[in-house]
């Protein structure tokens, strides 16, 4: 507090935040309010994404807002329902930022229930003390169990959601129905009657397929319609189940002592149902997802299992000897290419060189013959003028034996009556030697 501004003749004026716990001090020191008892209508009931609760309590003329944590919410066997008269055990106090006077719930029973609630309680804690509401001791459910068990009435709507969405997920799994009385007198003892006779069934050796989990369930109803879910027989049974126990008791508010003993708590018997089993459609697409990735993997395994194989199969190659053969082969082709080419180089170089020297050659050729014809024609005159057609062309004659054709070079060379030839220049005729006149010879 502070004091008051001019003119307001030293008031003291406090803010809204000096109000609001000015009044919280006021309401927390008062020992009345620390744990009271309230009965009530509960108004409407509001559950908050954590788990909180937040309804109204209210009678004739007033109302009291209530708020219900969810730790102690989820212990209570009651639950808050709009309409029921319950009577609420818990502190008042102020809750600053928006200054609403409060009642924190830590315990709720319906009113006129009395010594049935007390007892409730005291069986909850005593179970509690043995451990058999103990998360350690909670077993963890199959993925794809075989065969279900369900523990229901053979009439209730409750099997014929169960059914229904245990045919919808997973068609595979055997259902086996062990029918109770789950309302009435005489509920709880059929509810763990059941119960037990199925767990002997499964613990029996041999036979057809056992339950790898029980899905024990029933239908929303009063309070009243769920008590026999709250019977210490049902609850023992329950923890000395062979397999795991799913319950889907009631609604998702209604929370039994049979909840509290289950492996797994569903709010509904379609939610157990759906809990107990997988949904086909999921795995398909799971295991095409696999197949998939198995196929990419494997196409991944064979190209590497290619590729080594193409490095061995090239490392082989270059060591066979046929290989080797085969690139003395090509090397020799190549060389005798390089050969045949550098030949022909070679010649055309030379024909090119021959041409050009040929060209070269052409007028000394034709001077050089132009000379050679004159000389020869030279030698040819004289020759002619040498040749013996020649000087028998100037008169004279050729004579030559005619036995022997000897040439005649003088008289003595012919006897008398000899016959000769003589060759003049157009021609040859015989001719004989006469004697001397005076017959001399």
């Amino acid at each position: 507090m502070s004091a008051g501004p001019p003119g307001t003749f030293g008031l003291r004026i406090l803010s809204v935040s000096e109000a609001t716990r000015t009044i919280r001090g006021v309401v927390t020191a008062d020992p009345r309010l620390r744990d009271v008892w309230v009965e009530g209508e509960v108004g409407r009931v509001t559950i908050s994404s954590a788990g909180h609760a937040y309804f109204a309590l209210k009678d004739e003329r007033n109302q009291l807002q209530c708020v219900w944590f969810r730790d102690e919410r989820l212990v209570s066997p009651f639950e808050a329902r709009t309409g029921v008269r319950v009577v609420v055990n818990g502190r008042i106090d102020l809750y600053e930022p928006t200054g609403a006077l409060q009642l924190y719930v830590a315990g709720l029973q319906p009113a006129g229930v009395g010594d049935l609630a007390i007892r409730l309680e005291e069986l909850k804690a005593r179970l509690a003390a043995e451990g058999l509401f103990a998360t350690e001791r909670k077993r963890s459910l199959p993925a794809r169990p075989s065969s279900v068990g369900v523990v229901t009435s053979a009439s209730g709507a409750a099997w014929h959601d169960v059914r229904t969405v245990l045919a919808r997920r997973w068609p595979l799994a055997e259902v086996i129905l062990v029918p109770c009385q789950v309302q009435g007198d005489g509920a709880g003892a059929s509810v763990a009657g059941a119960l037990e006779r199925l767990g002997r069934w499964i613990d029996r050796p041999g036979g057809p397929t056992k339950p790898e989990v029980t899905i024990l369930a029933r239908g929303g109803g009063s309070l009243e319609d769920l008590w026999s879910f709250n019977d210490e027989a049902v609850v023992r049974a329950i923890v000395g189940h062979p397999v795991p126990v799913v319950t889907g008791v009631g609604h998702e508010v209604d929370v039994t002592l049979a909840d509290l003993a289950a492996d797994v708590r569903a709010p509904t018997p379609s939610a157990a149902a759906e809990l107990v089993v997988p949904d086909r459609v999921e795995i398909a697409a799971a295991l095409g997802a696999v197949g998939r990735r198995a196929d990419a993997a494997m196409a991944r395994r064979i190209a590497g299992a290619r590729a080594t194989l193409d490095a061995e199969r090239r490392a082989l190659d270059r060591l066979d000897p046929r290989a080797g053969r085969a690139a003395d082969r090509e090397r020799v082709g190549r060389l005798l290419d390089r050969a045949a080419r550098s030949m022909a180089d070679r010649v055309r170089i030379g024909r090119t060189r021959v041409e050009r020297d040929g060209l070269r050659l052409l007028p000394l050729l034709a001077t050089r013959v132009a000379a050679g014809r004159s000389g020869v024609e030279a030698a040819a005159a004289g020759l002619a003028a040498l040749a013996p057609q020649a000087t028998l062309d100037r008169g004279y004659a050729i004579v030559r034996r005619a036995q022997d054709g000897a040439v005649v070079r003088a008289p003595g060379d012919v006897p008398p009556d000899a016959t000769v030839e003589v060759t003049v220049a157009r021609g040859s005729f015989a001719a004989r030697r006469l004697p001397d006149r005076d017959g001399e010879r």
